[in-house]
């Protein structure tokens, strides 16, 4: 039986060449995922080892439909002998197809450089494929690949379909091969919906390379590139196509991570794309709508008693009150204008296994959203992994979902968070003394390390949750590679996160994580309106900034036209310099705690920067402050080769 798709939602499918393992594995996290249908790739037919009939007997037993086999290559505008020798493939891969149970063909545009161009040629070709698939009760489907020799745009593929006529001849769309040629996307709304077999999609990174290269490594999800997806789908709507929609994916890092995770963000993006195009036509969306997030209400840290006892020091010396401590758990909240930060030093629960496993750390971000209930619908149709706790006698605990390394994002309303710290926490009288508050604000950022294949998942989590969205990306220079770094902010709130990922392993950004087994926040940036009294209070307070080296600021001087007087504070105050259009970012940063974590303070003059020019000058700091990466000694043998 196959399984009905969702009530309310178009069927899903996505093609075993997104994934990786071998087909037996695909199509288990395929199903697990909760896709209704898959499209078999030739080469996983062709490597599987076993009949055609037994892939077709084990999608049926998981509940998935074969949606369709592709591809079928260089088939039209063949001159005799090789017309012949086509359509007696074509009959081959029928046979395959009855035995595996799906109804239609994927053909590709040829790329043969014995193929003849000619519209109507190529019509009369598929008029003879669609007689041979009609007597079995088959169809084929032509898609317009956007290096076709002859057949490159979408139109002139259905101009082939058109004038074949025929019932048993159809159209495939493919949104990755409409937007690499800059193709019109309106024209598709007169295509009528019952002559496309297939809609096929995939987003992509703007990049300047040849197509192929572009389509075959560097295809994503919808909703992690850049391309039109959105306003595709929209097109194919006008049509009245009701079949699914397919994710086809050729990614380096997909067909090498674990392929249960890869689906399930398959999953996502499809009814992330379908509730986002709904809204834009004015239908009933599947969703709740993405939440605003209009502050990150609490950083919780889990860190042992030792490490409390020095972040609690640490805390006091940059300005926070221990205003408060939980009544039944050891968890102390410091507070400091709008920041709310928490330790906890509980020897059991979640946090205690989050210090356990990845040591002194950020183990829970607190974000306030306008309504709890409808962010967390709106997460469990999106396939988050939902976290719950044990009620407690004094009210309800937090709902969260996972986040980044298996920490929690907890969601609060964000009209009733004193609520929750009156009800949870007892107030104590430990205020700063007079004089040592530092004038912190907000939290500006929270930036996060990752594996670099983990990015991609963290961006379609985050922007279809919530109203973040992407700005442009920044390569970082650390000392032993380049940083990705991509900056995510909510317009009406400015609540920034900050993902960063890497593929060289002994960058900082790697070694957090390699060093700490698992990806997690790497430090949080507190905003203030004057740096330089904060960081002379900060320093009164005895927290000296990371030293930064005289080069630096000799090179300030060559770049920017700043005054001696500005130029001597920032020098003195280890302070960092940007500007850019909007105006100009000052940042400082903490020294690094327990070789895990850093704060930045940072004062934004109308930039909304990050200062990641100056990158290179703080990674160079803080390597030469915890020490240079030093290989494990089995494996330097096998860099002698």
């Amino acid at each position: 039986m196959t399984a009905p798709a969702a009530a309310g939602r178009r069927p899903t499918s996505i093609a075993t060449v997104s994934l990786s393992g071998d087909l037996a594995q695909k199509l288990e996290a395929i199903a697990a995922a909760g896709f209704d249908a898959v499209e078999i790739f030739d080469t996983d037919l062709l490597t599987f080892g076993g009949q055609a009939r037994d892939v077709g007997r084990a999608a049926a037993a998981l509940g998935l439909r074969i949606a369709a086999l592709q591809p079928f290559r260089d088939y039209e505008g063949l001159p005799e002998p090789d017309r012949a020798r086509a359509l007696a493939r074509a009959s081959r891969k029928f046979d395959l197809m009855q035995e595996l149970g799906t109804d239609l063909l994927l053909v590709c545009s040829s790329v043969s450089p014995a193929a003849l161009g000619g519209l109507d040629r190529a019509a009369e070709d598929f008029c003879r494929l669609g007689d041979l698939a009609a007597e079995r009760g088959l169809r084929v489907g032509y898609e317009a690949l956007a290096w076709g020799r002859y057949v490159n745009d979408y139109r002139d593929a259905w101009e082939v379909v058109r004038r074949a006529g025929h019932p048993a001849v159809g159209l495939i769309l493919d949104s990755f091969h409409a937007a690499a040629r800059n193709s019109p996307l309106d024209p598709i709304r007169a295509i009528p919906g019952e002559r496309i077999f297939l809609v096929q999609l995939a987003d992509a990174p703007r990049l300047q390379m040849d197509l192929l290269t572009w389509s075959r490594h560097f295809r994503c999800f919808p909703g992690q590139g850049e391309l039109p997806v959105t306003a595709f789908v929209e097109a194919v709507d006008a049509t009245g196509y009701s079949g699914p929609f397919s994710l086809e994916i050729f990614n380096d890092q997909f067909r090498a991570g674990p392929p249960e995770a890869t689906a399930r963000d398959g999953l996502r993006s499809l009814i992330h794309l379908d509730d986002q195009a709904r809204r834009a036509e004015g239908r009933a969306p599947l969703l709740p709508a993405r939440a605003p997030i209009a502050r990150v209400e609490f950083v919780e840290f889990a860190v042992d008693a030792e490490a409390g006892g020095e972040l609690s020091r640490l805390f006091s010396a940059l300005g926070f009150d221990h205003v408060g401590d939980h009544h039944e758990k050891a968890v102390s909240r410091w507070r400091q204008g709008a920041i709310n930060l928490v330790i906890n030093t509980e020897s059991d629960g979640f946090a205690h296994s989050h210090a356990i496993l990845h040591g002194s750390g950020v183990c829970a971000l607190g974000l306030a959203v306008p309504d709890v209930d409808a962010a967390m619908a709106r997460a469990a149709g999106l396939r988050a992994t939902t976290f719950h706790q044990p009620a407690e006698p004094a009210g309800i605990p937090l709902p969260a979902i996972r986040g980044v390394g298996g920490s929690l994002l907890y969601f609060l309303d964000a009209e009733r968070c004193d609520e929750v710290w009156d009800r949870d926490f007892r107030p104590v009288d430990a205020a700063t003394p007079p004089g040592r508050a530092v004038g912190l604000t907000h939290i500006d950022h929270v930036s996060q390390s990752m594996s670099y294949e983990e990015m991609l998942s963290w961006i379609l989590a985050y922007t279809s949750l919530f109203t973040i969205q992407r700005l442009p990306q920044a390569n970082v220079v650390d000392p032993a590679g380049l940083v990705l770094s991509q900056p995510l902010v909510d317009p009406a709130s400015d609540v920034r996160l900050v993902l960063n990922a890497t593929q060289a392993q002994r960058t900082l950004s790697a070694r957090f994580i390699s060093e700490h087994l698992g990806s997690g926040v790497q430090h949080v940036a507190f905003a203030t309106s004057d740096i330089f009294a904060s960081v002379a209070r900060m320093e009164a307070n005895g927290v000296k900034p990371l030293a930064i080296p005289d080069t630096y600021y000799r090179d300030l001087e060559a770049r920017f036209d700043l005054d001696a007087e500005l130029m001597a504070r920032l020098r003195r105050g280890n302070v960092l310099y940007d500007r850019d259009e909007g105006g100009e970012f000052f940042h400082v940063y903490s020294h690094v705690f327990d070789r895990r974590f850093f704060f930045e303070v940072v004062q934004r003059a109308g930039s909304q920067g990050f200062g990641a020019a100056n990158a290179p000058v703080r990674l160079a700091a803080q390597t030469r402050e915890i020490g240079p990466y030093t290989l494990p000694r089995d494996a330097a043998p096998h860099l002698r080769l």
